[in-house]
C-alpha cells in the first residue's frame, strides 16, 4: 500500500517556476514506476511526465524542455521542477505510482498504469 502527498502548488506568473513535491509512505516506493498528471479547468485529466521502474523518463509534448521529473527514493519523494510556466498550465496536478513495468509515454501516460494517486494541488498561473 502506498499513499501519496502532493505539495508545493500556488499561483505564480506566466514565465515563472514551481517546484512541486510528492512525499510517499510505505519502503517499497522506490520500485513503482511514478507520475505527474493534470487536470485544467473543464479538461480531462491529462499525462504530464514519467519515470519508468527501469529510470527511464517520459514527458507530454506540450511540457518537454520546461518540466523536469526527477525522485528521491532515499526521501521516498517525487518532485516535478516546472519551468517557464504558461497560463494553460493551470490545473491540479496529480501524483501516481504503480507497479507497471512498461516504459516509453505510450504505456506510462496511461491512468490505467497507475494503483495509488494523490488528492492532487493546485497551480495556477496568470498571464
Amino acid at each position: 500500500q502506498v499513499q501519496l502527498a502532493e505539495s508545493g502548488g500556488g499561483l505564480v506568473q506566466a514565465g515563472g517556476s514551481l517546484r512541486l513535491s510528492c512525499a510517499a509512505s510505505g519502503r517499497t516506493f522506490s520500485t513503482y514506476a511514478v507520475a505527474w498528471f493534470r487536470q485544467g479547468p473543464g479538461k480531462e485529466r491529462e499525462f504530464v511526465a514519467a519515470i519508468s521502474r527501469s529510470g527511464g523518463t517520459s514527458y507530454a509534448d506540450s511540457v518537454k524542455d520546461r518540466f523536469t521529473i526527477s525522485r528521491d527514493n532515499a526521501k521516498i519523494l517525487l518532485f516535478l521542477q516546472m519551468n517557464n510556466l504558461k497560463p494553460e498550465d493551470t490545473a491540479v496536478y496529480y501524483c501516481a505510482a504503480g507497479l507497471t513495468y512498461h516504459s516509453g509515454t505510450y504505456w506510462l501516460g496511461r491512468q490505467s498504469e497507475y494503483d495509488y494517486w494523490g488528492q492532487g494541488t493546485q497551480v495556477t498561473v496568470s498571464s
